[in-house]
């Protein structure tokens, strides 16, 4: 059974109602698909119940008749009964319950995933994929132990307590006072020590995830800190964090020792009252043996439902506290279509204009943040090659985040064949661009599975196509497995992983092609084999192509010059070589052309 979480609500409270509430209804909300096996879970749970309640009852009858001399065999088959069909029951239970918590695990992590991989860029900035990762493993097994067991361990448990003390009372109303009187201190002392235990759960739980995010980082950049020597400062920056998640940790484990231990406390001085108070009142005649025999044994049976209760509330602190995390993830906002946006055909003309515009367009990342770009408006050739150039925080990667609508204009449109891009289906608008970033990172997964990325439909034929116009065939033929080696045991350098993505964005046969600084890493007889695919692409379709080496744009149909958020210039290399200072000062730092001597390189 699967359920469909991403549109649920994952806001943390909503006005007038307290956010541990709006928690629980989140736990509950994960449950509820399985809500008849949790009935199921519960019915089961109060049939072994009843029985073990029937056992002390059973035996009295065992030791009355002992007294009296009446047959005990029914009374012993009875109670040989009661225990094999309870243990059976409970072995029954024990694997329902145990099902429904890992698919309730599983459906968190398939909601949250796909909200994940949903999300707006603007609402992953800041976040780290560590500790968004952590939420999806350790967070859903903490919710799993709440929203599974703990609902049927409580209503266990309270049926548990109550028919026992029901039955206590039908025994001897004198021992009843003394066993609810100890219960109801330690009742108290729990219910004290509980927002304690909640803290430390939540204050571990998000030490974990920051460790999770710095141990990431460190990973991701491995050659940096082994290069840096920085090995020691990185652990123990990890390690810090470690330590705090241990710290908030102990502190819980403390206090839920503490609870059990005056949980255990308490039962055993209610059980010693009980032998003390019982003694005497056989001595006088006022109870019976068996009936004090019976009484102790239901005191000894309030023991588990105690302890379970006990556990109950420690797996609901966790569970709350994981439950919280998941709904910062839930309330994230996610990428939608505007109602009425449609792929179909173009409003602008189909031949001659341009594919991609930008109309007085103003972008930030943040409100009150200076303008990423203001009032930029530039068109994009249908065909051809166009560069943009221009310093570090110049507005270059804005642009391909709107076009890609990654990011939105605050002012201003950007258009596809003359149509707003938010009329555009996302679906529709990213089929027809394909994005080479500057990180140029593999995807999980084969060879063939990373150049098929965006055409799941490519033959092995274009594949090998791809590979040899990056000059990366004869190395995809030295793997151990060809065009399916896991790229987690293939060795691959930058370059090497460089060239992937490039013959990725070749196997798509792209309409707009977007390269963001996508042949940094690759030597110069690679970089002209780059080029002529470029070429030929853009002979068919448009390439935008941001660049920080200026050596791979001189021969670029158009070349447009960014400074601080605004176009300064556009025009050929050698229109604006003449035209332009920035330009110039950008070609000479680079040593492209007639140049001076090189000074340090402005470009970021």
């Amino acid at each position: 059974m699967r359920t469909d979480h991403e549109a649920a609500p994952g806001t943390l409270g909503t006005p007038g109602t307290p956010a541990r509430w709006a928690n629980l209804r989140v736990l509950w909300s994960y449950v509820r698909p399985y809500r008849r096996v949790l009935v199921a879970g519960i019915l089961l749970g109060l049939l072994t119940t009843g029985m073990g309640l029937a056992e002390p009852m059973v035996v009295k009858w065992v030791l009355d008749g002992l007294g009296t001399g009446q047959p005990i065999a029914p009374a012993v088959a009875v109670l040989i009964v009661l225990m094999a069909v309870g243990a059976t029951v409970g072995l029954v239970q024990w694997i329902m319950l145990g099902r429904m918590g890992e698919h309730i695990v599983l459906d968190a992590r398939t909601a949250m995933v796909r909200r994940l991989l949903r999300v707006r860029m603007g609402d992953l900035t800041g976040r780290s994929s560590g500790e968004l990762v952590t939420r999806v493993t350790s967070d859903t097994v903490l919710m799993r132990e709440a929203a599974a067991s703990s609902v049927v361990e409580f209503v266990n448990g309270a049926v548990g307590i109550i028919g026992a003390l029901v039955l206590m009372a039908v025994l001897d109303w004198v021992l009843l006072a003394t066993t609810f009187a100890t219960l109801l201190v330690v009742a108290v002392v729990i219910a004290l020590l509980m927002p304690g235990l909640a803290r430390a759960e939540k204050q571990a739980q998000e030490s974990v995830g920051h460790m999770g995010a710095a141990l990431e980082g460190a990973m991701r950049a491995i050659r940096t800190v082994k290069a840096s020597r920085a090995e020691e400062r990185e652990s123990g920056r990890i390690l810090d964090q470690a330590r705090e998640s241990a710290r908030h940790s102990i502190r819980a484990v403390r206090i839920e020792a503490v609870t059990w231990t005056i949980t255990g406390a308490g039962i055993s001085i209610a059980i010693m009252l009980i032998l003390g108070i019982g003694a005497y009142r056989v001595s006088s005649g006022e109870l019976a043996v068996s009936g004090l025999v019976a009484f102790l044994l239901y005191a000894f049976q309030l023991t588990t439902p105690a302890m379970e209760l006990t556990q109950v509330f420690t797996q609901l602190q966790s569970g709350i506290a994981a439950a919280a995390r998941m709904s910062e993830i839930q309330a994230l906002g996610v990428e939608t279509d505007r109602p009425g946006a449609d792929a179909g055909p173009a409003a602008g003309p189909a031949d001659g204009g341009p594919v991609m515009s930008f109309h007085g367009v103003t972008a930030r990342y943040a409100p009150a943040t200076p303008a990423a770009l203001d009032a930029v408006s530039i068109d994009i050739a249908r065909t051809g090659h166009t560069a943009i150039v221009g310093p570090s925080g110049a507005g270059k990667t804005t642009m391909f985040s709107l076009m890609l609508r990654f990011l939105h204009p605050e002012a201003g449109e950007v258009r596809l064949d003359g149509r707003p891009l938010t009329d555009w289906p996302l679906a529709t608008l990213r089929s027809r661009v394909v994005y080479v970033e500057q990180d140029t990172p593999l995807v999980p997964g084969t060879l063939a599975e990373n150049l098929r990325y965006t055409n799941p439909d490519a033959d092995d034929d274009r594949l090998w196509q791809a590979l040899a116009a990056v000059h990366l065939a004869e190395r995809a033929r030295g793997l151990a497995q060809g065009l399916d080696t896991p790229m987690s045991t293939a060795a691959i350098s930058g370059g090497e992983r460089q060239r992937v993505a490039l013959a990725r964005a070749l196997v798509s046969d792209p309409e707009i092609l977007l390269l963001d600084e996508a042949t940094a890493q690759l030597d110069g007889v690679t970089e002209a084999a780059v080029q002529r695919s470029i070429r030929a692409i853009a002979a068919r379709g448009a390439v935008v192509t941001i660049a920080h080496r200026l050596s791979t744009v001189v021969d670029a149909d158009r070349i447009i010059v960014m400074e601080a958020g605004r176009c300064r210039a556009a025009g050929t290399h050698t229109e604006l070589l003449a035209a332009d200072a920035l330009y110039r000062d950008l070609v000479t730092a680079l040593r492209i052309g007639p140049v001076g001597p090189r000074e340090p390189d402005p470009v970021g």
